[in-house]
């Protein structure tokens, strides 16, 4: 590699220089970076995807600019391991460092894949679920996780009142959740799942389908009943210390869909 020439003049930082406007930027940062990522799961293996990731931090009234390529920097020093959800805090205070920010943000979003057997029929299926890992690194760091599953919600009104069965459809449960310890994918996708009418699969024969048909027709829920399920079952769990979930439920008899919400704060023991 040729050296500089004696003469030659550092290049200017442009971004580091003030700015006369004195207004501040809550976040600025890269957007949609196409990234690879190795994450650990449940069983002890480890699952390959790729996430759409966003870094942003917040600049001072008197930066001009952030320095874009100090983001991709931290994340490539973070790729050598697999990823986990106590991992996502220390990559998110290494930009908050590396940018010399009061405080950053950081968040990936990918499909999640799991192995699920047919009820009946064993027959082994990929399941895809969207995950979203998010933090807030300032004085302290906030980590979110959160899945979304589909699933199968039967109307107890229509079973109640129709002569020959009841209409059904598939739905997206969501669940936004803060958490102490150690909390895996699955753990949530179970907790999801068991909410709903029924769990939907990958593959299924025909012994399979008529029994996740029958068992969804014994397990009726409106689109509330699946919050409030959800609800007490995170209520339930102690490593959950706070909660936002949401299902939507695609009607088959409609022309719109149904929607149900809540977030809670756990109270303390």
């Amino acid at each position: 590699m040729t050296p500089p020439a004696k003469d030659a003049q550092p290049i200017p930082d442009v971004q580091a220089s003030a700015d006369l406007r004195q207004v501040p930027i809550d976040r600025v940062g890269v957007k949609d970076v196409t990234y690879p990522i190795r994450l650990r799961t449940r069983d002890g293996g480890e699952q390959t995807t790729v996430a759409s990731i966003n870094m942003y931090v917040a600049l001072p009234h008197t930066q001009k600019g952030t320095h874009m390529s100090r983001f991709l920097e931290v994340l490539n020093d973070h790729t050598g391991q697999p990823v986990t959800p106590d991992r996502i805090p220390v990559i998110t205070r290494a930009i908050c460092n590396r940018l010399e920010a009061r405080e950053a943000h950081f968040e990936a979003r990918f499909t999640y894949f799991i192995r699920k057997f047919a009820p009946v029929t064993r027959q082994p299926g990929l399941m895809n679920y969207d995950v979203v890992f998010e933090c807030t690194a300032n004085s302290h760091e906030d980590f979110i996780l959160s899945v979304s599953a589909p699933a199968t919600s039967l109307c107890p009104c229509s079973k109640e009142i129709s002569e020959y069965g009841a209409h059904n459809q598939r739905c997206r449960i969501e669940a936004k959740v803060r958490f102490d310890g150690a909390l895996w994918i699955e753990d949530l996708v179970e907790l999801l799942e068991k909410a709903a009418s029924h769990p939907v699969y990958a593959v299924l024969k025909r012994p399979d389908e008529k029994y996740v048909t029958e068992k969804a027709f014994e397990n009726p829920k409106f689109v509330e009943d699946i919050v409030r399920d959800l609800a007490l079952a995170l209520e339930d769990d102690a490593r959950i210390t706070w909660y936002s979930i949401n299902s939507e439920n695609y009607e088959s008899i409609h022309s719109h869909n149904a929607y149900a919400q809540l977030t809670r704060t756990k109270r303390p023991e």
